[in-house]
């Protein structure tokens, strides 16, 4: 019995912890605020934002050198800090930044460590 294990299970694990981390640095490195209001806007505990200041969490992930996913984390925190409460724009934004991040084959690699290994070497549903 083979489990499948979706893209999407493992965005939550290496996606979303790299995309936070990135978006706490830049809220309080580039936007001034500091741990606790980062952590009230991006609803996260402020031990939480230190961690992710510290490069202590969401490290799973390499996607800091990646441009196009940089710009598309730049607009959600933007985004973030004037429109807070408009959490449609930030939502899209969110998946088009884990599409991008699949369509680079970013992911591949712990995604391919759950597959069974006669399915990931025949997956390409990233690159699709």
């Amino acid at each position: 019995m083979y489990k499948t294990i979706l893209p999407c299970e493992v965005g939550v694990k290496t996606v979303l912890p790299a995309v936070k981390a990135i978006m706490a640095r830049s809220i309080v490195e580039k936007h001034g605020l500091n741990e606790k209001q980062t952590a009230d806007l991006l609803g996260l505990s402020q031990s939480a934002v230190s961690r992710y200041v510290g490069r202590e969490r969401g490290n799973l992930l390499n996607i800091e050198g990646t441009t196009e996913v940089i710009a598309l984390i730049d607009q959600m925190v933007t985004h973030l800090i004037k429109q807070p409460d408009n959490k449609t724009e930030l939502l899209k934004l969110f998946c088009q930044t884990c599409t991008a991040i699949r369509e680079k084959g970013l992911m591949c690699t712990h995604c391919q460590k759950q597959m069974p290994q006669e399915w990931a070497e025949k997956c390409f549903f990233c690159r699709e």
